[in-house]
């Protein structure tokens, strides 16, 4: 399995989580794997290279599956955020800082509310279920890499964001998200 040597393989990892998708609770069988994965951040960064450059970059994209190597720029922030599929996402260098949100009953425009938070640091690794809404900051002067697979087509599904000054729900805009990794890089 991926992450129980001493290499990580970006294929294997694919192999497994395509593999884990028949079982009964995909979404841990996926933690497992991804956990495992993340466990040596060396073996991860042989294959997939020191975080340099803010970016998001596909490993693995089909209708049922998606797995991202996600790369957050010192102090970058994204805007709360729904996924409306499970998501595992495990740290390999660097901490994501995740803030909880939830909707605010009987609020106008969907608005929503601070519920909780989470910081993962390098070699942890935690599932999210398909109604998580959250916010994702790397809160560290260094960037952070990490693998974040979802249960589903993860550009294709129609999601929604939140404006972060006003909390005001909106439809997300992947290409907006995308830029935002763009422009958090040095010109």
């Amino acid at each position: 399995m991926t992450g129980s040597g001493t290499t990580f393989d970006r294929d294997r990892l694919t192999a497994d989580c395509r593999a884990a998708l028949a079982e009964s609770s995909p979404d841990q069988a996926v933690r497992e794997i991804v956990a495992r994965a993340v466990t040596e951040p060396s073996a991860v960064l042989a294959q997939l290279g020191e975080p340099k450059r803010s970016a998001v970059v596909a490993l693995h994209r089909s209708p049922e599956l998606t797995i991202l190597n996600v790369i957050w720029a010192p102090r970058m922030t994204i805007m709360p955020h729904d996924h409306r599929m499970w998501a595992v996402i495990g740290i390999y260098s660097g901490r994501e800082d995740n803030i909880f949100w939830r909707r605010i009953r009987d609020e106008p425009g969907g608005k929503v509310e601070a519920a909780g938070a989470r910081a993962l640091s390098s070699r942890e690794a935690i599932p999210l279920g398909p109604d998580i809404i959250h916010s994702v900051t790397n809160p560290l002067s260094a960037f952070t890499g990490a693998i974040h697979v979802y249960g589903g087509d993860f550009f294709a599904v129609d999601r929604s964001e939140w404006d972060p000054g006003t909390l005001l729900e909106q439809p997300y805009d992947v290409q907006r998200a995308l830029q935002l990794f763009d422009d958090a890089n040095p010109s």
